[in-house]
């Protein structure tokens, strides 16, 4: 019988005895067993915290291109992993959620590293003056935490349960220990395998812990972040552990929770909107065989469409199919273990004491290729609440499988009042083509919910649907679904990282930050920094140009050219009531004269100007006025080859300060170059 391993320490090793044997969900068949008996976890986590220095010198480009390399590696063997999913029971838009969602994490969170510098810590924010001529700033940097993420994830996706997790805490540059749940570990185990074998990532930047974990969390301190997914009761338990008080450990908690999804009135039979509706429904019942996290559990209705509603999703159901995902046509396969089975029907049990049962029968029901005794199936439950508002179970009890309740409103705000029953929740929606009722919808549930998804014909061909969180979105919710955040994107990361404040001098905090501050020193470029290549470019080297004075020759030849006959640059006339004395040059003018004064002409390293970013006009520039401008180096970020025959460059910043005769500034902005690098001149 198989042993599915741990990777600890560096190596690939057995428990003690066996813990938890594991079987396949369609047919039965013992797959195997896990055990992490006589696993040393202090020295566990004390090697991830050791051998994290690799992760944390590397800069956020790196980490990125790191991430984008894996989900590539990973993406070629994908058809392995599907494979091994249907062990699980799970139908092959199941997997397809669990193995490329979870792969797609990598992705997203490698895009993010073009919304970092190229450094192994974060700047946050602006700068923050603190004296009163300049001499003395605050800012705030974020650098990786020196300790380990450990995650304790849940059994429904044993893939994208730890890709979406791990993404976020590696692009931040901490490792993690993992521990998915004991019951689908083997299907992490196989990817984890692929992953150390590809030597992408630093040693000790991932180890694996299949079996029960047991006092995984007695040796984690103030340097470690701890996220959990799964049960409300659990992860309510282990956020209480003393361990955790006493140690300040930063602890997210993503739990289950009572979803509603809501019919908005204008979303009538007939209309696409209200078929729309019906298949979400179904969808959200019937896909991973109801076991997802963000799952529909409360299907609110107005109460003039209660049968009609109800009609159309019995018939759906009625339609899909439920067994061995191998055999043509099924659309449902089965729970991940016949414990849970045994939970969702005590909870269906306990659910059918205040409401009906209006479609399903626990113990009567059709498979398709497969054994209802030896799998672990559990069909399609849908329960009706008349009176949501005085029988509330629906609203405290959870049946984590295939399990949804219908329920009435009278009027929106009373449909709003239902869904924030739940006490708090990963995701709501609402599927209407009614803007204000979206509006009003969003606006009053949002307080009680992590997401809200506005479902509408204009959207429905790309929508991803109630049931799926997207990496550049907050995954989580308030109260009941256990007050975290996951994934969210450059949030998400920030998560991982030690916001600290920094003061000093510009020209030092400029040094910190790899980003020129406003009163920092300005070292005159020699040569233009145009003539300079990437690596040889200094932050804060400025190039002082030579100064132009300004004409109405200049605003009435630019007004030509541009088109831009705006009054204040054209009739001197009109300006009584306004801010200006008289006729004014236009800011692009400026702008543009600004480029005419710093650009050096010649054939360089420069090779294109890109963007301009916050491009202000501080002052009025009138005719008679001479501008000149500085032109510094403000940030420089790497940037990879995208083929072997691609230029070697990177981004830099350029900050372009327009000022006049008395030295004060009249223009802001920052262009973006690309620059060669030295290697490819």
């Amino acid at each position: 019988m198989q042993r599915f391993q741990n990777y600890v320490l560096g190596q690939w090793i057995d428990g003690q005895g066996v813990e938890t044997p594991l079987f396949h969900a369609i047919t039965g068949q013992e797959l195997g067993s896990v055990s992490s008996a006589g696993i040393d976890f202090a020295e566990v986590l004390a090697y991830g915290r050791k051998n994290g220095h690799a992760l944390r010198k590397m800069t956020f480009q790196e980490r990125g291109r790191m991430l984008k390399a894996l989900a590539l590696y990973l993406m070629e063997r994908k058809e392995k992993y599907y494979q091994v999913s249907a062990q699980t029971g799970a139908t092959k838009i199941d997997s397809w959620i669990d193995i490329e969602g979870g792969i797609g994490n990598l992705f997203a969170n490698a895009s993010l590293r073009k919304q970092f510098p190229d450094l192994p810590y974060y700047v946050d924010g602006s700068a923050a003056p603190l004296s009163k001529n300049g001499s003395f700033i605050g800012h705030h940097i974020m650098v990786p935490k020196e300790g380990v993420a450990v995650h304790i994830n849940a059994f429904n996706f044993p893939i994208w349960g730890m890709l979406e997790k791990i993404a976020v805490n590696l692009m931040a540059g901490v490792p993690a220990v993992v521990k998915p749940s004991e019951y689908t570990s083997f299907l992490t185990e196989v990817m984890v395998r692929d992953i150390i074998a590809s030597q992408i990532l630093p040693e000790g930047a991932l180890q694996l812990v299949c079996g029960l974990g047991r006092g995984i969390l007695d040796s984690v301190d103030m340097r470690d972040v701890v996220t959990f997914t799964g049960s409300a009761a659990t992860g309510k338990l282990l956020k209480g552990l003393p361990r955790i008080a006493e140690q300040s450990v930063s602890f997210n908690l993503e739990a289950d929770s009572l979803n509603a999804t809501v019919l908005g009135e204008a979303a009538t039979p007939g209309t696409e909107e209200f078929d729309l509706f019906v298949k979400e429904c179904v969808k959200e019942i019937t896909i991973k065989a109801g076991q997802k996290c963000t799952a529909v559990r409360r299907i609110i209705v107005p109460e003039n469409l209660l049968d009609e509603v109800q009609a159309a999703i019995s018939a759906r159901l009625a339609s899909t199919k439920m067994g061995d995902p191998a055999q043509e046509g099924v659309r449902m396969g089965a729970l991940a273990t016949k414990l849970q089975v045994e939970r969702v029907r005590a909870n269906v049990e306990l659910l059918a004491q205040s409401q009906n049962i209006v479609f399903g029968n626990p113990d009567a029901f059709e498979l398709v290729g497969a054994d209802a005794k030896a799998g672990s199936f559990f069909p399609p439950i849908l329960f009706r609440n008349e009176n949501p508002l005085q029988n509330t179970a629906c609203h405290d009890i959870e049946a984590f499988g295939p399990v949804a309740t219908i329920m009435p409103y009278k009027a929106l705000d009373q449909a709003i009042e239902i869904a924030k029953l739940g006490k708090g929740s990963l995701v709501s929606s609402i599927v209407t083509p009614n803007n204000q009722e979206a509006v009003d919808y969003v606006v009053g549930a949002a307080s009680m919910h992590g997401r809200i998804l506005v479902l509408n014909k204009d959207c429905a061909k790309e929508s991803t649907g109630h049931g799926s969180p997207m990496p550049l979105l907050t995954h989580g919710g308030p109260g009941r679904a256990g007050g975290g955040e996951e994934m969210g994107g450059k949030r998400g990361v920030l998560h991982y990282l030690q916001r600290t404040a920094i003061q000093g001098h510009p020209t030092t905090i400029t040094a910190i930050t790899q980003q020129f501050q406003v009163g920092a020193a300005m070292p005159e470029a020699n040569p233009h920094v145009f003539r300079k290549h990437f690596e040889e470019l200094v932050i804060g080297e400025t190039v002082f140009t030579h100064k132009h004075t300004v004409t109405d020759a200049d605003i009435v030849n630019f007004a030509n050219v541009s088109g831009d006959n705006f009054y204040a640059h054209m009739d001197a006339t009109s300006l009584e009531g306004t801010i200006f004395e008289r006729r004014v040059a236009h800011g692009y003018f400026i702008l543009s004269k600004a480029a005419g004064l710093f650009v050096d002409p010649k054939k360089g390293p420069v090779l294109l100007n890109y963007g301009i970013e916050e491009a202000r006009f501080t002052k009025p520039v009138y005719p008679g006025a001479t501008i000149g401008v500085r032109f510094t180096v403000k940030e420089k970020i790497d940037q990879e080859k995208r083929s072997p025959e691609d230029i070697a460059k990177g981004i830099v910043k350029f900050l372009v300060d327009v000022y006049d005769e008395t030295g004060e500034t009249v223009a802001l902005a920052t262009i973006l170059t690309m620059v060669k690098k030295l290697q490819d001149a």
